[in-house]
């Protein structure tokens, strides 16, 4: 039934389960299991809620990232973000309440702030015209789901009109992460006709 669930991603998935007849005397207890088994169940993994503002475009969600079983404790550690602070305190209370009554202590740590694209701001107005008039193209402009250092300054400078762009990044938080040096040199030429024009405007 598995194999047949995620054939479509997951063609070569193979699933073994072995007897280890060696180490019955570290067994979760059926309660432990019981109350593991319903909080994962029960907290929200994935997308949590879209943007009413930018299509396609995850506002707030939760990744269920590491379980870590060992010495008769049981570690479970979510990323939950939004751009969107209310929205994201919402899913922290929800899985607060879900790990608590299945018996857990809860810890929140790591706030990442939350960042709301604008895309009425008078500097991507700017820095949109300037780049099209340097490169001949117009600026892919998008709003991604993603902790960005925008979020840390915008929470000490509500009023501040931000935008994040660099250059071109594969394989992010990833072992083959890679920067590619050309587009690198193309943002800092950027960067330097940023600072001559925005005083003008």
């Amino acid at each position: 039934e598995i194999n047949s669930e995620y054939k479509s991603l997951e063609p070569n998935l193979s699933i073994i389960a072995e007897l280890n007849e060696e180490n019955f005397a570290k067994v979760m207890t059926d309660e432990a299991q019981r109350n593991f088994f319903n909080a994962m169940n029960a907290a929200h993994n994935g997308v949590y809620r879209m943007s009413p503002d930018i299509e396609d475009l995850v506002e707030t969600s939760n990744n269920i990232a590491k379980v870590m079983v060992a010495d008769g404790n049981i570690k479970i550690e979510c990323l939950t973000r939004s751009s969107v602070e209310s929205s994201k305190d919402v899913l922290a209370n929800a899985l607060t309440s879900t790990f608590e009554l299945a018996g857990y202590k809860v810890k929140l740590a790591g706030d990442y702030p939350g960042w709301a694209p604008n895309m009425d701001s008078p500097i991507l107005k700017v820095l949109d015209s300037l780049y099209q008039k340097m490169n001949g193209e117009k600026a892919n402009v998008a709003a991604c789901h993603a902790g960005l250092e925008c979020g840390i300054l915008g929470q000490n400078y509500p009023e501040m009109d931000m935008i994040s762009f660099g250059p071109t990044i594969k394989g992010a938080h990833s072992p083959d992460e890679r920067a590619s040096i050309s587009s690198a040199q193309k943002y800092w030429e950027f960067v330097l006709e940023i600072l001559k024009n925005i005083p003008k405007k």
